[in-house]
């Protein structure tokens, strides 16, 4: 709305309640006159407020936070970029308030209509015909966003758009007990299992497994982190800022002397709140922490910029360098491209600074760009909705997030067109690579951390099944050749690097024909379940005749140990989607649209 068009509201509001006052002694000539002068007051107000925030948008970097001294925030600036403190706020006159209530009561009602959320568009993996593509290559995937930001959907009752729903991270949420290797001359251990699809049993399922070995804590190499934290005005919320600041105080009391730690904030500006500091010192970095309040616009673009200077300034040789951004939203002034974003993030990447993506709250998150950033700075992604999940995310899978084990880990599975007709992969439709990209190690591809785990799933249609999906072709020039292996089902391939080396190594898995099991582990019906539910919020497309009851009675039944109780929430929200499903019909609200 305007700034002529407000002042205009609010002086037709001023005069009627003038005129509708029996006690006022006012003439109509005084009336007006005072009138007026408000309206002359707020429209000066907002021209002045229009003023401060297009300089608030400038390319500078303001300090804030009272610890930093001006000798030591000059020391560690980098080049180029000056500091200035941070102004209070002026205190609210009468006529400020006026226009504040005025500007809210006209406007709240249409923000709380429009939803930004931004999903990258996406297409379930086709089924393939394994004659003619037996190859099926993809990068490994350790995020779990997905699950999580969809879970905040179901509990605010909004059905989520099919677009934020990714199954791999639905699968990867959850840890199914993968063996993982008996010594560290291999960095993880690769386990295969193949049963008939709990939907079809005509058709089966091959799940994948990969498992790193894990480390104490208190073994982990020094940590340099920074905290790249959006205080934007739209951060105000309690599921924003305020859980925040409660997740990363989790983290903060899990750092050790050896650490560093670093906040750099981002509103209208990018602000430097704590210099590189010894991670034990908790009071202080836990006071910078509650000194955060949200106001301004969102210039993530400089943020980042100051944040890998402090990386860069307190860099740890063979240590770990890490940025994390926890942000709800779009960067939406300085550097707003995306592929200037993701150029800048990869280019810290090779320098040895990693990049890890927090999303927080709802009705702007940008969880598009948060999940290419982190792919693009070999980290990670995840969304704290709940301060169970901040700590989930920041405290119990820590070690996995910042040691990596294994970096560039492919996976390249083979099928024998002899024993298999299709196949297709479940998930990981924005990881899938060329073929020709699995042996070419300078094709960056996703790390895996210390204790992570990592399932991917196909579904397989056998020769002879009588269930394939895709028509017989009239032309078919392909043929499988005479007497050719059926002892095979598939060929596993893994290529990784370890963290200082650049070329990649190879572990190779054969998966048998008589691997066929009649009676598959809590882990494969439980990952299958997951899978089903990913499938069934996305429109119910390949998971042939099985319903919610189904996904929910599979996975209650195979839930097996769930120390936090995980999986059994998970049974609580197939429920909790079965019923926004069902009144479908009567378009109910979704989340992003």
């Amino acid at each position: 709305m305007s700034h002529r068009l407000t002042v205009t509201l609010l002086a037709a509001a001023l005069l009627a309640a003038c005129q509708s006052n029996p006690t006022a002694q006012h003439s109509p000539e005084a009336d007006a006159a005072a009138v007026a002068a408000v309206a002359a007051d707020a429209y000066a107000r907002q021209q002045a407020g229009t003023a401060q925030r297009e300089e608030a948008t400038l390319d500078r970097i303001a300090v804030t936070g009272s610890r930093v001294r001006s000798e030591h925030a000059k020391a560690v600036a980098p080049a180029g970029l000056a500091y200035a403190p941070a102004a209070p706020p002026p205190p609210p006159t009468p006529a400020m308030m006026m226009e504040y209530r005025a500007a809210h009561v006209l406007s709240v009602p249409h923000a709380t209509s429009v939803n930004t959320e931004k999903y990258a568009d996406r297409d379930d993996n086709p089924v393939r015909r394994t004659l003619d593509e037996p190859v099926s290559t993809f990068s490994v995937d350790v995020d779990t966003g997905s699950y999580s930001n969809v879970r905040r959907m179901l509990r605010d009752g909004q059905r989520p758009p099919a677009d934020a729903v990714r199954a791999e991270e639905f699968i990867n949420y959850f840890r199914y007990g993968h063996a993982g290797p008996t010594d560290r001359s291999q960095p993880f251990a690769v386990t295969t299992e193949l049963a008939s699809a709990p939907w079809n049993a005509k058709r089966q399922l091959l799940m994948v497994g990969i498992k790193g070995y894990d480390v104490p804590k208190a073994t982990l190499p020094p940590a340099n982190l920074v905290f790249l934290l959006d205080t934007s005005g739209s951060m105000e919320s309690p599921d924003k800022l305020p859980l925040l600041k409660q997740s990363f105080a989790q983290l903060v009391k899990q750092l050790r002397s050896q650490d560093r730690v670093s906040i750099v904030v981002y509103a209208g500006s990018a602000g430097l709140v704590l210099p590189p500091t010894p991670g034990d010192r908790h009071g202080e970095i836990l006071a910078a922490l509650d000194r955060l309040q949200a106001g301004g616009s969102t210039n993530g673009g400089d943020g980042i910029r100051l944040a890998y200077a402090m990386a860069k300034q307190a860099f740890v040789k063979d240590g770990v360098n890490r940025v994390i951004l926890a942000t709800d939203g779009d960067f939406n002034v300085g550097t707003v491209s995306q592929d200037a974003l993701e150029t800048m993030v990869a280019d810290q990447r090779r320098s040895g600074i990693a990049l890890t993506t927090l999303g927080f709250g709802t009705g702007n998150y940008n969880d598009a760009l948060a999940e290419k950033l982190a792919d693009v700075g070999d980290g990670n992604h995840a969304y704290i909705d709940t301060l169970q999940e901040g700590r989930k995310v920041l405290v119990d899978e820590m070690q996995s997030t910042l040691l990596t084990i294994a970096r560039d880990v492919k996976i390249q599975v083979e099928f024998n067109p002899a024993v298999v007709s299709e196949y297709r992969l479940i998930g990981y439709e924005n990881r899938v690579l060329a073929n020709e990209d699995f042996a070419n190690d300078k094709v960056d591809a996703g790390d895996i951390g210390a204790g992570h785990e990592v399932t991917a799933l196909y579904e397989i249609t056998p020769v002879g099944s009588g269930v394939d999906r895709l028509p017989a072709l009239r032309y078919g020039g392909k043929q499988v050749a005479a007497g050719a292996s059926t002892t095979e089902v598939a060929h596993v391939r893994l290529r990784y690097k370890l963290p200082d080396q650049d070329s990649s190594r190879l572990i190779e898995t054969p998966i048998a024909r008589t691997s066929l099991t009649t009676q598959p582990s809590d882990a494969f019906r439980f990952a299958s379940a997951v899978a089903a539910y990913a499938d069934l919020l996305r429109g119910s497309q390949r998971v042939d005749g099985w319903t919610w009851n189904d996904v929910a009675r599979t996975a209650r039944a195979a839930k097996g140990r769930d120390p936090y109780g995980l999986k059994a929430e998970f049974v609580g929200m197939v429920d909790q989607a079965h019923r926004l499903v069902a009144v479908k019909d009567d378009a109910p609200a979704i989340a992003g649209e």
